[in-house]
């Protein structure tokens, strides 16, 4: 048991990974020492909720890059999602339960016609999910005239809030809604993966199609469930977005694309599909986070997050992509 330890353990130093946690706490550790609001238990609470959003969707896209395709249309999914069940929770009366199924069968309904357009047309996946990303929110803003809806259901408005406790004079804290969910999307997708036997075949898939399919796979019914699940997650992350903002904005999800593929890249997902994790996307999500976080505690004017965030991911794509020519290199030549 020692020895697979020891194992593991040195397996890990070399990965992605590794690597990713060493940057992040030296950035964390930095931001304390400039500025002492960075730690404080009210800011790290903030960022675990005002993230949650993008951390679930991330998860969904972790799904879809491994699989060996993209999705950049989950923020229109989420827009349509979140402005349907909230409707007619409005309208006919809801709870946790009921908003949740509609939020999610939406999200998979809509990530559906993504997988049937993708597999059956033989059309790219970045062509096809730009195009829904359109035609998804430009139905939404038809119908819907682009209307807010300030009036929500009193218990989805309440969210949840458990296990609460004290900390300093005039400060409680507690599991809110964003945090459960993103818990258990974190969850639910590292048992999908690295637990079941539909996980291997998502990562074999990705890794050769073509043989894959020799194999026998399913390849249709493999892309249906992940885009499927990319839509539930947008679904999810919609619900968990509109309880945090305490109103829906059909106008206000899309745009936000470059924070969930960033988190989905610094956690190391292959842009050829076949390698990703969930550790990955997690601290991805936490660099991402930090450093978004940093540049505000520090006074940096917002306008620079987006220069900031694409010179990271550039960074990151860049050492992912080296990485993989040295592995390749090092098998060549064995």
């Amino acid at each position: 048991m020692l020895e697979s330890f020891v194992a593991s353990s040195a397996r890990f130093r070399r990965s992605h990974e590794f690597w990713l946690l060493i940057v992040t706490l030296m950035l964390c550790v930095g931001l304390s020492v400039a500025n002492g609001q960075f730690l404080t238990m009210q800011n790290l609470f903030d960022l675990l909720t005002s993230y949650a959003f993008v951390g679930i969707l991330a998860l969904g896209l972790l799904v879809v890059r491994i699989a060996g395709g993209i999705d950049i249309s989950f923020t229109a999914t989420a827009s349509v999602a979140q402005y349907v069940a909230l409707a007619v929770a409005n309208a006919y009366g809801a709870n946790w339960l009921t908003v949740c199924a509609m939020a999610m069968a939406i999200g998979a309904a809509l990530g559906a016609i993504n997988a049937v357009l993708i597999q059956k047309l033989r059309i790219p996946s970045i062509i096809v999910s730009i195009a829904t990303l359109n035609v998804f929110y430009g139905l939404l803003i038809f119908f819907t005239g682009g209307k807010y809806i300030y009036s929500l259901p009193d218990w989805f408005a309440a969210g949840i809030f458990w296990f609460e406790f004290d900390w300093g004079k005039d400060a409680s804290y507690g599991v809110n809604l964003q945090m459960l969910a993103l818990a258990i999307c974190f969850l639910v997708t590292w048992l999908l993966l690295n637990r079941t036997n539909i996980g291997r075949q998502i990562y074999a898939m990705g890794g050769n199609a073509d043989a894959a399919r020799r194999l026998g796979f399913h390849i249709f019914g493999l892309n249906m469930l992940v885009y499927c699940y990319m839509g539930i997650m947008a679904g999810v992350a919609s619900l968990v977005q509109a309880q945090l903002a305490q109103s829906v904005a059909p106008t206000v999800l899309v745009g936000k694309e470059l924070d969930v593929v960033a988190a989905v890249v610094l956690g190391g997902a292959s842009l050829m599909g076949g390698v990703g994790t969930v550790l990955g996307t997690f601290l991805g999500l936490a660099l991402l986070a930090v450093l978004q976080n940093g540049l505000i505690l520090l006074g940096v004017s917002s306008y620079w997050s987006p220069l900031f965030v694409g010179f990271v991911i550039l960074v990151s794509v860049s050492v992912t992509a080296w990485s993989q020519r040295e592995r390749h290199a090092r098998g060549a030549g064995a």
